[in-house]
């Protein structure tokens, strides 16, 4: 008689990912899209450079349920400043805890360096919404007014990105030829990836956030939608999500995850730096090594 599954146990041994099929011993049967799958939640819930279980709200994953939370109500609560300053707030912190999350974590970074970066993101954030806030005021459409929040965010993600990352930018990042092999650290390999996570999270935000006032400033001009005020907020929520369940993956795809850079690049800003990358390979040097750039 074949041993009885227990129920309310996992299948497989959950307290390593290397311990099963990377070393060969996952159970047979086991299917390749079994594997990819549990690749799949791996790599979701995991750092790829120090391996270590990252926080449940810093993960890319969580961008579709958080985002879609915090740009609502930004997109909704935008009219007095009180109303910016608090919902800017919010959103900084969150974007502080996901940038923290998905750094590069071979560049240590330590706790003054995260409150500096935090307190300039977040006020810049601020002073951003306010400035535009009390600048249009009384001088533009109310739809221009709606897009005060963007106009933060955007600012605030140049700022809280590479001061949350600062440690890359001074001391570089490990790169590495094609098989893994550290090569050397590159600063210039750092502000290209954090360069590109930059663009990809304001493209991330940028059509809800754009679109999303235009679609809202024509619903509220129908009675209907003036008699159920409550559910603007709501409303705005759901409709974020949907163009973050399409905007998260597809600003991630951007560029990938494992980036590259060339040699010659590094021969020229990083001479140095390309001395030690030929130590290492002698004369046989690649045209392009690569790095992770982060989420």
């Amino acid at each position: 008689m074949p041993e009885r599954l227990i129920i309310d146990a996992p299948l497989w041994d959950q307290n390593t990912f290397i311990g099963d099929y990377r070393k060969g011993i996952e159970p047979s049967g086991t299917s390749i899209e079994e594997v990819i799958y549990a690749k799949k939640l791996y790599e979701s819930a995991f750092h790829p450079d120090s391996g270590e279980l990252q926080n449940v709200f810093g993960r890319m994953s969580f961008q579709l349920p958080g985002g879609m939370l915090i740009t609502g109500a930004m997109l909704q609560w935008y009219r007095t400043i009180p109303a910016v300053v608090f919902w800017q707030w919010v959103n900084q912190s969150f974007n502080a805890l996901v940038n923290y999350t998905n750094r590069n974590a071979q560049s240590p970074i330590s706790t003054t360096q995260m409150g500096v970066a935090y307190i300039s993101a977040t006020a810049s954030a601020m002073l951003t919404a306010i400035g535009c806030k009390s600048l249009g005021q009384n001088r533009v459409s109310p739809l221009l007014q709606r897009y005060v929040p963007f106009a933060a965010v955007a600012a605030a993600n140049c700022v809280n990105i590479p001061l949350m990352r600062q440690a890359e930018i001074i001391y570089g990042i490990d790169v590495e030829d094609e098989k893994g092999q550290k090569l050397c650290q590159s600063k210039t390999a750092a502000v290209k990836g954090i360069s590109q996570v930059v663009i990809s999270r304001i493209v991330m935000c940028a059509p809800g956030m754009l679109i999303l006032p235009i679609i809202m400033e024509r619903l509220e001009k129908y009675r209907w939608m003036q008699k159920i005020k409550p559910l603007h907020g709501p409303i705005q929520v759901v409709l974020v999500g949907c163009f973050l369940s399409f905007m998260v993956p597809t600003a991630c795809a951007l560029y990938p995850q494992r980036c590259s850079i060339t040699t010659a690049t590094l021969q020229r800003f990083e001479p140095e730096e390309f001395a030690k990358l030929k130590i290492v390979v002698g004369d046989d040097i690649p045209h392009k090594v690569y790095f992770n750039k982060g989420l």
